[in-house]
């Protein structure tokens, strides 16, 4: 049954409670209850409703998908509640309004007293007062705590850009320090683990990364020692921070703190471009942000999307990006015989071999790492020459929380649409067999190297036609007689579907090297040369045909996957 064309009714969800309060003079009405950093209705806290609201209260320490620490106070503001009389009734203004007693500090009576909105729930008829003068005056008491001895080195530090305690200072702190004294030295430049730097100056003790390595990933690794001023963060003694989601913590920091040894000054971040894909490491389909710049990739980054990855990635498939720019890469149409020749040419040749094939003389191993439009197209040529299709299963070890067993990003793409069978790889021994006895002459290979899956170069070389698609060398690119560079996923457009079967576009964030193509659009080609059926010159409508020719993906178009993705039934 269609994802997108059910008429099954649902039951209607029950109504929502609220509340009534007031943010800066206005009244808005939020839920009594919204979802905690686990999903669990919890009372609305001030910082909640103020966003619901539309103000940003500044904060470092908050994060929505961390428990609750409360300890660095950037988010404190003014507040007040209805005064309540000797009879506990509240107090009423003439006009009949309930009068609003504002908080203030039991031995300054004059002075108001600030609450923190990450973990102050609200209660009837409070008012909050995000912007008002003492509330900033909180706010640059803060940042001048924090400041105190920090380097304030932001030219040469990494996170400059990205900086939250640069953000603040320039919105809500003061242009001149008072502090004169020698500021407190920490060390610096600690090596963690084999992918962090810290440098314990630049921290401000937010916990941010300590309450994701216990709470979130479960290896409690870092803590606090000292006290005071010379507090500072740590990793536990003989024991180094390496975990497959260390990288996470260079995300969360809100200061410079935490670095990347990958990315650690390779490239100023206001130059990066940033583009939205999905992960190809594994079959969970993490969206993330490719930063590029210039035709290069720098850097991978979590793309929040709490119904595949919340907002976190492992350091494993974040990493997962260099050989893209690797001097190996494969950039020429290639000929065994004349070596170097144009698309034009080869395609020609190739549409010219594939019209003589025969019914059962074609074999197709295709990729699961190919995208769902590559692999609709590939199905179109193999139910013409009714080949034995096949794609080559991967798997390595998972994990609790977000590394997947298959190691493939569109396995269920493959199996939906036809190109591998239901236990993939079954087919790869037929394939074989079929070349040694004679009957398949021609094989067409997409992003494989079958001379490590049962296929030989001595079964290769026994073949009429080999046609083989990839981006870098292998043992099947030498042995083969035609070779189409094809791309990178962040060098074209497409879509996978991932383990839990939701459907997920990328897009194109560098261009492809040399004369390196997006392989749908020579399969487009091919498909007509050899077929006569026309599809789209564009993936938006390459992706909407399939998805009416494919039972699974019926209803959904590209438009409606917007950038979190559809899920279908598998």
């Amino acid at each position: 049954m269609s994802n997108a064309t059910t008429t099954e009714t649902k039951p209607a969800p029950p109504p929502v409670d609220k509340m009534k309060i007031k943010i800066d003079g206005r009244e808005i009405e939020v839920p009594k209850m919204m979802p905690d950093w686990q999903g669990k209705l919890q009372p609305t806290t001030m910082l909640q409703a103020c966003a619901a609201a539309g103000h940003d209260v500044p904060h470092y320490c908050y994060h929505p998908k961390l428990p609750i620490a409360g300890n660095c106070r950037m988010c404190l503001v003014e507040f007040g509640t209805p005064a309540m009389g000797p009879d506990r009734k509240p107090v009423l203004n003439e006009d009949g309004s309930a009068k609003i007693a504002k908080s203030v500090l039991p031995y300054e009576p004059t002075s108001p007293r600030g609450a923190i909105a990450c973990a102050t729930p609200i209660s009837p008829g409070m008012e909050i007062y995000p912007n008002s003068p003492a509330t900033k005056q909180m706010r640059e008491a803060v940042l001048e705590s924090l400041l105190i001895n920090h380097p304030l080195d932001c030219p040469i530090c990494d996170q400059a850009g990205e900086c939250k305690l640069q953000e603040y200072s320039v919105d809500h702190g003061n242009a001149a320090s008072r502090f004169v004294e020698e500021k407190v030295h920490k060390p610096k430049h600690v090596d963690l683990g084999p992918r962090i730097v810290l440098d314990d100056e630049r921290c401000i003790l937010c916990s941010r990364c300590v309450r994701f390595t216990k709470d979130i990933v479960g290896d409690d690794a870092l803590g606090f020692a000292q006290r005071g001023s010379h507090n500072t963060l740590t990793n536990f003694p003989g024991k180094q921070f390496d975990n497959n989601y260390t990288l996470n913590t260079v995300d969360i920091c809100p200061v410079g703190a935490l670095t990347s040894k990958d990315f650690r000054f390779k490239m100023r971040v206001w130059f990066l471009k940033e583009t939205k894909s999905i992960c190809t490491s594994c079959a969970t389909g993490c969206n993330v942000i490719v930063g590029s710049r210039e035709g290069n990739v720098y850097r991978y980054e979590p793309r929040e999307n709490d119904a595949v990855n919340s907002c976190w990635m492992c350091d494993s498939g974040r990493l997962n990006y260099k050989w893209i720019n690797r001097e190996d890469r494969l950039t020429e149409v290639q000929h065994l015989k004349s070596k170097a020749q144009s698309w034009p040419m080869a395609l020609k040749e190739i549409s010219e071999v594939l019209r003589k094939a025969s019914s059962g003389s074609v074999a197709i191993v295709a990729s699961a790492r190919q995208t769902n439009e590559e692999l609709y197209l590939l199905k179109k040529l193999a139910t013409k020459f009714n080949a034995i299709t096949d794609s080559v299963p991967r798997h390595g070890e998972s994990d609790k929380l977000l590394l997947n067993a298959d190691r493939n990003p569109n396995s269920n793409g493959a199996k939906l649409i036809g190109i591998s069978p239901a236990q993939m790889g079954s087919n790869l021994p037929k394939i074989a067999d079929g070349i040694r006895n004679g009957t398949i002459k021609t094989l067409i290979v997409f992003g494989e190297d079958v001379t490590k899956h049962g296929i030989g170069t001595d079964l290769l070389v026994k073949l009429d036609h080999l046609i083989v698609s990839d981006i870098l060398p292998n043992k099947t690119t030498e042995s083969a007689h035609y070779l189409l560079p094809g791309c990178a996923h962040a060098e074209k457009r497409g879509s996978f579907v991932n383990a839990k079967g939701r459907v997920q576009r990328f897009l194109q964030a560098i261009q492809p090297k040399g004369d390196a193509r997006p392989e749908w659009e020579f399969l487009h080609e091919l498909v007509f040369n050899v077929t006569g059926q026309n599809g789209f010159a564009s993936i938006e409508g390459l992706f909407n045909q399939m998805a009416q020719e494919i039972p699974a993906f019926n209803g959904v178009t590209w438009a409606v996957l917007g950038d979190a993705g559809v899920t279908i039934p598998t």
